[in-house]
């Protein structure tokens, strides 16, 4: 400012003050313009979900729309094949995901999805409701959903008073007294074939002086006979119950002695057939929010919803197996046609997928020649 003018006071506190606003309001502007430009809109509110799953899915009519209820959003089920298909056509679209939800990987599989990275962590408010030995993840990128036991069921009319007793471990199969009763499906094509199989691995192992390359040889040479799926070994080749062959031994689930008494033509007072707990494999199936979703927020809604008492509670009689969650209520008859194995076999998931294919392979090798 120069010595020769002089200007007011007012006149220095009017123009301070224009600035002042100026700069205040050009702050204003830039603010909101970085605000609009870093921050992440919101997640848009599907009209739809997809949740992908094997072709045993079931659920009862009006479950699903009790969701849609809740979040005004519609789930469409895409049955994709069994457990195995399903999770190979998934691993082939990641990229571009077919559904925003997978539900029915188990854990024979379990170390091959976690290993594509499929699926998003997310951990359900629920899970505080779910036994710890069920989950396998501690990353929460899957979620236990239920459980069964893969395991021998037996004709009760073939046994006991008219005929041999029942069997009461692996090792009996091999014997004389059950040679040509005994029919169990493919691990190549099968789930409770492959889980089986697991079973004998679990029980015998790879080396000693009885492994289990060494009971499928003595099983082999005592007449076991081997069909590609479930449906086909229990209703064309098991004798008891629903089937219609000649076979007394089948390879199949705990859950199978009240599915034959609540679907009976005609009422049952008990199941036909029974249940051999040494030997029973455990499969627990998972639900994950595919990595690919747009909607992850509402995915985890989802599968929150499936881990619920309203989806838990109707999986039993549906798909008969166990909820996960330990505060959902079993129906009076699965309760009382069931027999559940005390300690089933299990192996940890990630052996099972460094191994898997070379385990089937010898299999084959030993049983098909």
């Amino acid at each position: 400012m120069s010595e020769g003018r002089r200007v007011r006071p007012g006149i220095v506190l009017l123009l301070l003050s224009g600035v002042l606003l100026g700069l205040l309001f050009l702050a204003g502007c830039g603010g909101g313009e970085e605000s609009t430009t870093t921050s992440a809109p919101a997640e848009p509110k599907p009209q739809e979900l997809v949740l992908m799953t094997h072709d045993s899915f079931a659920v009862s009519e009006g479950v699903l729309e009790d969701f849609t209820a809740e979040t005004g959003i519609n789930v469409r089920v895409l049955q994709a094949g069994d457990a195995g298909t399903m999770l190979n056509q998934a691993i082939l679209t990641k990229d571009n995901p077919l559904a925003d939800v997978l539900y029915g990987v188990d854990n024979t599989f379990l170390s091959r999805a976690l290993a594509e990275n499929l699926f998003m962590p997310h951990t359900s408010p629920l899970m505080d409701t779910v036994p710890v030995e069920l989950q396998l993840d501690p990353e929460y990128r899957v979620t236990p959903i239920d459980y069964g036991d893969v395991c021998l069921n037996y004709d009760k009319e073939a046994f006991g008073a008219s005929g041999p007793p029942v069997p009461e471990s692996l090792r009996d199969l091999t014997t004389p007294a059950y040679k040509n009763m005994l029919v169990v499906e493919d691990p190549s094509t099968s789930s409770p074939g492959l889980a089986f199989l697991l079973a004998t691995i679990a029980e015998f192992g790879e080396a000693g002086d009885y492994t289990w390359q060494d009971f499928w040889r003595d099983l082999n040479a005592n007449g076991v006979l081997v069909v590609s799926g479930w449906e086909e070994a229990y209703y064309s080749d098991f004798s008891g119950g629903s089937g219609a062959g000649d076979r007394p031994l089948v390879v199949s689930y705990a859950s199978s002695p009240p599915a034959e008494v609540i679907f009976s033509e005609t009422p049952l007072t008990e199941a036909p057939t029974g249940v051999i707990t040494q030997g029973a494999f455990r499969q627990i199936e998972f639900a994950g929010i595919l990595a690919g979703t747009e909607y992850p927020t509402w995915a985890g809604r989802l599968l929150d919803f499936l881990l619920s008492t309203r989806f838990q509670e109707d999986m039993p009689l549906n798909m008969f197996v166990f909820p996960a969650n330990s505060q959902a209520k079993l129906p009076e008859a699965f309760v009382k046609y069931t027999t559940v194995p005390e300690s089933p076999l299990t192996l940890d998931p990630q052996a099972i997928d460094a191994n898997r294919e070379r385990w089937i392979e010898e299999w084959a090798r030993i049983v098909l020649g």
